[in-house]
């Protein structure tokens, strides 16, 4: 039928629709993306989530009694294996009004002294303000953590689990 002006309309056959659109395919690339996390972060290795964990924990302890020395002005030390049997590790020097855990939360973890020696098997946490740069080796198993201090800066993980 004639439009007006003359020229006739004529209507295009519609394509065959064959692939996906470019939104498409981002769309499950972003799903695929999300699951393949959450699927890797569920299935985590048990001992390096316990290893980790305690870690972080004796991190924490270690700049307790650091500050506890640097507060009271005594010389505290961390020694890995403790003087009572079932102890794990203990603490030299603190106050015995700041009872701190002597054990590992769950299996125990060998711990490894950089330059320990007979004399000294543990690290000193103060009281000086900047303590020597240390280190300790934690392992699990097969699983192994750095915890660490350059003495100025608290102690953390040095090596990513």
């Amino acid at each position: 039928m004639p439009a007006s002006g003359g020229a006739e309309l004529r209507v295009l056959p519609a394509r065959d629709r064959s692939g996906f659109t470019l939104i498409e395919l981002l769309v499950v690339v972003a799903l695929i993306a999300i699951v393949s996390t959450t699927v890797t972060l569920a299935l985590r290795d048990p001992a390096e989530m316990q290893l980790e964990r305690e870690a972080q924990r004796l991190a924490a302890l270690l700049e307790t009694a650091r500050a506890e020395s640097r507060a009271s002005g005594l010389s505290v030390r961390w020694v890995p294996k403790g003087l009572k049997s079932g102890d794990d590790f203990r603490f030299e020097g603190l106050p015995r009004t700041l009872p701190l855990p002597t054990r590992w939360l769950g299996e125990p973890v060998a711990v490894q002294v950089e330059n320990a020696t007979a004399q000294n098997p543990g690290i000193s946490l103060g009281p000086e303000p900047i303590i020597p740069a240390q280190r300790l080796r934690l392992r699990l198993g097969d699983k192994l953590l750095v915890l660490g201090t350059d003495g100025l800066s608290a102690f953390d993980i040095l090596t990513p689990p």
